[in-house]
């Protein structure tokens, strides 16, 4: 039996339950797994020569890899878990709901901003004010976060959602 989820409905619940979980798993799983932590240090920032991936990082660089890995593991898991117990446990209490998804997407739209700015000022400004010669590594950084964000706010715009009456006096 389908459970609704009337705070994260159709695009969102898509976009919000199980795109960003899956796509912020699978960053871990890159960075720990395949093609690895060294791949994924040489993807950061984009260069016109081409780095061996086999190259061998020092301890600290592959520690600081691992910690950015955990924390996109761990946005996966409270994205996944506490979205699936916030529709199960205030099934029948919509503007709970409602009141809980707006905290997370709140702190999730706060760190969106700050991982685009830390991207780009990360950049040289010959890379990151030029699109064309960004790689697949700063899309996914600056291009795909800026669409979660701009996603986030069309949900507090309730734009594509049914207004559960947030701005209603409680009973």
């Amino acid at each position: 039996m389908a459970t609704t989820f009337p705070a994260l409905p159709g695009f969102y619940s898509l976009l919000f339950l199980h795109f960003e979980p899956i796509s912020t798993f699978t960053a871990a799983v890159t960075i720990w797994f395949y093609p690895g932590t060294s791949w994924y240090f040489h993807e950061l920032i984009p260069s016109p020569t081409v780095q061996a991936p086999e190259t061998v990082l020092d301890a600290r660089s592959q520690q600081a890899l691992w910690h950015v890995a955990n924390c996109y593991f761990l946005l996966g898991l409270i994205s996944s878990f506490g979205f699936r117990a916030i529709r199960k446990t205030l099934r029948d209490r919509p503007l709970d709901q409602e009141e809980l998804v707006a905290a997370t997407l709140k702190a999730l739209a706060i760190a969106d901003h700050s991982h685009i700015a830390v991207t780009l000022l990360s950049l040289p400004p010959s890379i990151a004010f030029d699109p064309s010669s960004w790689n697949t590594m700063v899309h996914g950084n600056v291009t795909f976060t800026t669409f979660l964000f701009i996603s986030r706010m069309a949900w507090f715009f309730k734009l594509g959602r049914e207004d559960l009456g947030r701005t209603q006096k409680r009973a």
